[in-house]
């Protein structure tokens, strides 16, 4: 078989389509980030026509350039909640009413082959997005997000993901000397509430985007 590698992220994103679709999220697949880029920008942001939109922490949305462009759009209402030049305490009101915009977008932590998605927040203003507040939700994952099944997930979030984040973000936790939870009660830890989505309500207001790259943690 020619080009075996691309064939199996092919089988193995096709199959995570199809196993989301039945949960009510809609799904598209990209190639790549720039790719992925053009399906949020062309395909599924103009029929939506947003006029307020904000997104919660995510590697991927930075990665694919969409922060860089959506936060300059003069035809939008943003709320930035990635700008480090604001405050803390305005950073938290920003986010507040960030649940409350027409489209949110973030990325997720892992998503199993049965099509739910995984997440665990420190302060909880990405999953509460994810959950109920904006009209619509676009997720982006790349294809390093997907685990077997919610013990796969799990065990990649608390031992690689949270790690790791806590690294980048110069977290003061336990797992940052021994790079795996140790179920710390740290002012740092950034493990406080789980979230496992299993379908989209209404169906289709959770967007996915499965991009054949490995992007974010």
């Amino acid at each position: 078989m020619d080009k075996p590698i691309t064939n199996y992220w092919n089988k193995r994103l096709t199959d995570l389509k199809a196993a989301l679709e039945s949960n009510n999220f809609e799904v598209y697949l990209a190639d790549n980030k720039d790719e992925a880029y053009k399906i949020v920008m062309e395909g599924i942001m103009p029929p939506l026509n947003a006029k307020t939109i904000s997104w919660g922490g995510s590697m991927t949305f930075q990665a694919t350039g969409l922060y860089k462009d959506l936060k300059s759009n003069s035809n939008l209402e943003v709320l930035d909640t990635f700008d480090k030049k604001i405050p803390p305490d305005e950073k938290n009101e920003l986010r507040r009413q960030a649940l409350l915009v027409d489209l949110f977008i973030t990325g997720t932590n892992a998503v199993t082959e049965s099509g739910q998605l995984v997440n665990l927040d420190m302060i909880g203003n990405r999953i509460g997005g994810l959950t109920f507040g904006p009209k619509w939700v676009i997720i982006l994952v790349g294809r390093n997000k997907i685990a077997a099944d919610l013990d796969e997930a799990m065990f990649r979030v608390k031992n690689y993901v949270a790690p790791v984040n806590s690294m980048r973000l110069d977290k003061k936790t336990p797992c940052v000397k021994t790079s795996y939870c140790e179920e710390c009660k740290s002012p740092d830890r950034i493990c406080n509430t789980w979230t496992i989505t299993e379908k989209s309500f209404p169906k289709g207001r959770v967007k996915v985007v499965l991009i054949n790259e490995d992007l974010g943690l």
